[in-house]
């Protein structure tokens, strides 16, 4: 096993073995031409690249520690250095992928936004699942950046690209919005699921030895991604893991404050504070007092 790391179109382009690139910075690619045959089993790719792949395929696609089998209309979104391992005797069906350099998205200020989605940092189980009407309007978007980039560019060819890649992403977060919606079940298990586990790690007694929790620890025991946890949260409390986790631990800080005589700095190094000042910048924050402020209310 190997990284293979790819920099840029060019470099992408060789890799592919479909000839050069048009544009230095951005191309979209038929994905049944791609030459497959000189990988090796087992490799590892790495892109400096934002890639997004519809593809529909026999064999399976593995992303980090996930197996992935694309359905027909299966979009998966990847960010710059994210590891990539498919499977070499996966045969691409049909196809297409649009690769753009950081560099193409950041040269403009409406360009940086399109880096931010937090679908960039979804993994594949957590795909965008499009219908064939949905299919056609993001295929329509990428004929037209195609058709963009192969004309012989001139002064306005960066902003009626980047317009396009404009209204090819606003489609995607309005059809992740609508996959959000028809997967409310999936959606409130996660919620209820994620609840279970806020509660069970605050109901700890102490938490000097396991520490505060992060995003990461409940993202990786629900098997979603950060990205992704908070996304429904978001949708469906209107809070990020983030805000949920603060609160909790206020909600904790404050029965301690009321509920025992303990100091201040006692009670933040209980909930895995190293600094006091830290706990108490927090608390204040979210409560609107300090810890010392809140116990002389009692």
């Amino acid at each position: 096993m190997k990284y293979v790391d790819i920099r840029g179109i060019t470099e992408l382009h060789e890799f592919f073995r479909i000839g050069k690139p048009v544009h230095p910075q951005i191309s979209v690619v038929d994905l049944a031409a791609v030459d497959r045959s000189h990988r090796e089993a087992g490799d590892l790719y790495r892109l400096d690249l934002f890639a997004v792949s519809c593809k529909k395929l026999k064999g399976v696609f593995r992303y980090g520690r996930t197996t992935y089998d694309f359905g027909e209309g299966s979009l998966v979104f990847t960010a710059p250095n994210q590891v990539i391992s498919p499977d070499i005797d996966s045969l691409i069906v049909e196809g297409w992928g649009i690769y753009i350099h950081p560099d193409f998205l950041n040269a403009n200020p409406r360009g940086h936004p399109l880096t931010q989605f937090p679908f960039w940092g979804y993994d594949t189980h957590e795909a965008l699942h499009i219908s064939e009407a949905e299919k056609d309007v993001l295929e329509d978007c990428v004929e037209h950046v195609q058709r963009e980039i192969a004309l012989n560019l001139d002064q306005h060819s960066y902003n009626l690209i980047l317009r396009n890649l404009e209204l090819f992403f606003d489609y995607c977060v309005r059809f992740y919005d609508r996959q959000f919606l028809t997967r409310a079940g999936v959606s409130r298990d996660i919620v209820q699921q994620f609840e279970r586990l806020l509660a069970d790690y605050f109901g700890q007694e102490t938490l000097v030895e396991v520490g505060l929790p992060d995003v990461k620890y409940f993202a990786s025991r629900l098997n979603l991604s950060p990205n992704y946890l908070s996304e429904v949260l978001n949708k469906y409390t209107g809070k990020t893991t983030q805000e949920h986790i603060h609160l909790k631990l206020v909600d904790k800080a404050k029965a301690l404050l009321w509920g025992t005589e303990k100091a201040v700095s006692e009670i933040a190094y209980e909930l895995g504070f190293e600094h006091p000042s830290h706990f108490t910048k927090l608390f204040k924050n979210k409560a609107g007092v300090s810890p010392r402020a809140f116990r002389g209310r009692g």
